[in-house]
């Protein structure tokens, strides 16, 4: 070993994710905004996404140590990062900042990263939240942490196919 952090892999593809989790395991996903960051976590058998805390976001290094208590409390095998394209499919800079961050996580945790497109994942979350009758006050404190749920939903049923 040459002393340097382990990294896990950053891919955009679910068969390469799923690859370097061989054996499953409970998976993180992140809905990065500008002033918090939505968690949700699913199962080791990646059956069902389920919205987590909100935090708050600020230096990475504090956000990084939030991030691996949340991600060893829970035995975290893998995290899914929202990538937000624009509507045609290319990239602005926010997810440029989102690679950036997650570069600068798979290094921190040293956890195998999956970019998934988040195009529509906070409409549908508002949808989903307006449907059980959540009131506004609610749907805004919850709407990051849904739509993290949400994204790791998708990516969970890409990666089993959308069946267990």
């Amino acid at each position: 070993m040459d002393g340097k952090a382990l990294t896990g892999p950053i891919t955009e593809r679910s068969a390469d994710f799923a690859a370097a989790l061989p054996d499953g395991g409970a998976l993180l996903a992140l809905d990065l905004g500008t002033k918090t960051i939505g968690t949700a976590l699913c199962d080791a058998g990646w059956h069902f996404a389920t919205a987590g805390k909100t935090l708050p976001r600020g230096k990475f290094g504090r956000d990084l140590e939030a991030l691996k208590a949340l991600a060893s409390g829970r035995s975290v095998r893998g995290v899914v990062i929202g990538l937000p394209r624009n509507m045609d499919g290319s990239e602005g800079p926010r997810a440029q900042s989102s690679r950036a961050y997650a570069r600068n996580l798979a290094e921190g945790l040293g956890l195998p990263v999956l970019l998934w497109d988040e195009r529509w994942s906070t409409a549908s979350a508002e949808r989903d939240m307006i449907g059980q009758d959540m009131s506004r006050r609610k749907r805004a404190e919850r709407i990051d942490s849904h739509a993290a749920a949400v994204i790791l939903q998708g990516a969970i049923d890409a990666l089993t196919g959308g069946s267990f």
